[in-house]
């Protein structure tokens, strides 16, 4: 997925698989609770890996390749949401229709390389997994109502990621839009 040009896929690595003996290193707790917010939507009895979630509008294990296709074509045809300006130093959403009860603005850094991790525990001990757009900053900046808005962003923890801005219904609805700049330096 991460080389088609319509699609972004993010990779939030987890850490609940932590009490098998080892760390994934590119988990982060807040992914864990962004997944839970996911299971509720989605009224699944628990969270489970490797899961596609497409737009926030559906998901699906990430083997299941027909219905992941699916998935992207239905949100491709969603109608465009606000217009978003995104700088390295800020981002802004202009005014728009808002959803009831408003959205979240979230700013996501991901790095584009390819990053490996050692599995050294579990049914998976002795692989290396590489992990594809991996997240490594999640923040939510705060709420738009569809009264434009400006955000300062914060430095970047590491070189080279890229930053996304992203317009989402609240309690991991419907992505309305987002907004990508190249990597920092």
């Amino acid at each position: 997925l991460a080389a088609r040009r319509d699609v972004l896929p993010l990779t939030f690595s987890v850490d609940y698989w932590d009490y098998l003996g080892w760390t994934d290193t590119l988990a982060r707790p807040e992914f864990v609770i962004r997944q839970k917010t996911y299971v509720t939507r989605f009224d699944l009895g628990e969270p489970y890996t490797p899961q596609v979630v497409v737009g926030g509008r559906g998901q699906t294990g990430a083997l299941e390749a027909e219905r992941l296709e699916s998935l992207i074509s239905r949100a491709a045809q969603a109608p465009a949401g606000p217009r978003i300006s995104l700088s390295t130093r800020r981002t802004s959403v202009a005014n728009g229709k808002a959803p009831k009860g408003g959205a979240e603005v979230w700013m996501v850094r991901y790095d584009p390389k390819p990053r490996s991790v050692q599995v050294r525990r579990g049914d998976n001990r002795g692989q290396t997994v590489v992990a594809v757009n991996a997240v490594r900053e999640l923040r939510r900046l705060g709420s738009w109502r569809g009264r434009g808005l400006t955000w300062r962003l914060p430095e970047a923890t590491e070189p080279g990621l890229v930053t996304v801005v992203i317009v989402q219904a609240p309690r991991g609805g419907r992505i309305l839009a987002l907004a990508s700049s190249p990597a920092s330096s």
